[in-house]
């Protein structure tokens, strides 16, 4: 299947005539005069004339960035109007007259396009794969096929809330040790480079020889105020470096291995992760997605690479005719619990119930840990500032401690 890099969506400018012989005229994006005709006859206005006004809004389809409540709305309204019984290209007309986004409509155009040329609705969203997700295009073709694309797409919405929702309680627990770090760093780095050296200046009217702490806090200043630029730009480099590795194969395996090794956010990441593992797996076996092309795409949108390649290798068994519990079990990446619990579903056919069930848990397992990170985490912080800051003051002020005593003396 072909997939559109730029859509062009031009202007017109149209006259009609409503029911009540009102004359109507407004201006709309399309992909095409014949578009425009189309969706005005939809809504029962007589069209006296159509004009182009504006040739190209060219919008590149890999740098258009959609947001996901953008998609949650657009899949829950979708899914009241279909519910309702209005025609899908009808539906999606009234969907992008009423968005405020541009690049949103863009694609909405190019969906209802689409499905006026012979496509199915999930054909037409794979053509966007920067905004629509494999999940949401496979759950869609089973609805679809099964005859129920509404009670599908709100499914989607709910889905879309709580993986948004899980990922909200990770940053929180990530932005405050974040910030706070940054900040004692920087606060520190002023500290070396501005204040510093005025006590120095100072301290050589002295003419004495300063504290051992003193005089290597003076060291370690120079060396900084030195040679700051050539640090700016390595950290820089190594950042690049870091970001060209992660995006590697070996480096992203290597480095989601890692995470879930760090000895405070490790538990952390693979609560998450076997969150989002059970979810994703429950409303795609719940929504009527074949097992195998189900596992494929939790797979894929798992976030992690461990959880991705250990599925892929439970799924080559699966393939030869085994259960899911066995498998997934032999990887050892998921807890015991987890894969006793799958084994209960599949032998009691509810194997859907039983991993939302599982994410449920973890769910609540996540908000425990952040609980609990936040308030281990904030007193170490605060440990950590008074370590270095309060230490550095100290250091400075040692040789006035010392020159009050003498001159006590």
């Amino acid at each position: 299947m072909l997939i559109n890099k730029e859509v062009y969506m031009p202007q017109y400018k149209f006259t009609a005539k409503d029911a009540k012989g009102r004359t109507v005229s407004d201006t709309m994006e399309a992909d095409s005069e014949m578009m425009i005709v189309s969706s005005l006859r939809r809504k029962e206005l007589v069209v006296l004339s159509v004009e182009i006004i504006e040739k190209q809004v060219k919008s590149k389809q890999g740098k258009r960035k959609i947001k996901l409540s953008e998609l949650v709305i657009f899949s829950r309204q979708l899914a009241t109007m279909v519910d309702a019984g209005l025609p899908l290209i009808q539906a999606l007309d009234t969907l992008r007259e009423q968005s405020d986004s541009l690049g949103f409509r863009t694609v909405i155009s190019s969906l209802v396009s689409s499905i006026e040329g012979g496509s199915s609705f999930s054909e037409a969203l794979a053509i966007h794969p920067k905004v629509f997700t494999n999940l949401f295009v496979n759950m869609v073709r089973a609805g679809e096929t099964s005859g129920t694309l509404s009670e599908i797409l709100d499914r989607i919405a709910s889905y879309m809330e709580e993986s948004a929702n899980l990922k909200r309680k990770v940053k929180s627990a990530m932005i405050y040790p974040t910030v706070v770090t940054f900040l004692s760093i920087v606060i520190t780095i002023v500290l070396l480079v501005k204040v510093i050296p005025v006590f120095a200046d100072i301290y050589d009217s002295f003419g004495q020889m300063l504290p051992l702490p003193t005089r290597m806090l003076l060291k370690l200043s120079e060396f900084l105020r030195s040679y700051l630029h050539f640090g700016v730009v390595g950290i820089g480099v190594a950042v690049f470096l870091f970001m060209k590795y992660k995006k590697t194969e070996e480096g992203a395996l290597k480095i989601d291995r890692f995470k879930f090794k760090l000895p405070i956010f490790g538990d952390l990441f693979k609560k998450v992760s076997v969150s989002r593992f059970s979810r994703t797996l429950s409303v795609l076996i719940r929504s009527g997605v074949p097992i195998l092309s189900a596992l494929d795409i939790v797979a894929r949108t798992a976030g992690n690479k461990v959880i991705e390649y250990a599925i892929d290798d439970a799924a080559e068994e699966i393939k030869q005719g085994e259960n899911i519990a066995g498998p997934l079990g032999a990887t050892t990446v998921f807890p015991p619990m987890v894969i006793k619990m799958i084994a209960v579903g599949e032998e009691a056919g509810k194997l859907d119930t039983m991993l939302e069930k599982i994410s449920d848990f973890y769910d609540s397992q996540v908000d425990a840990a952040v609980s609990g990170l936040t308030s281990l985490i904030e007193p170490l912080l605060i440990v950590f500032m008074g370590v270095v800051i309060g230490g550095i003051v100290i250091c400075m002020f040692l040789p006035i401690f010392k020159l009050s005593q003498v001159v006590a003396m």
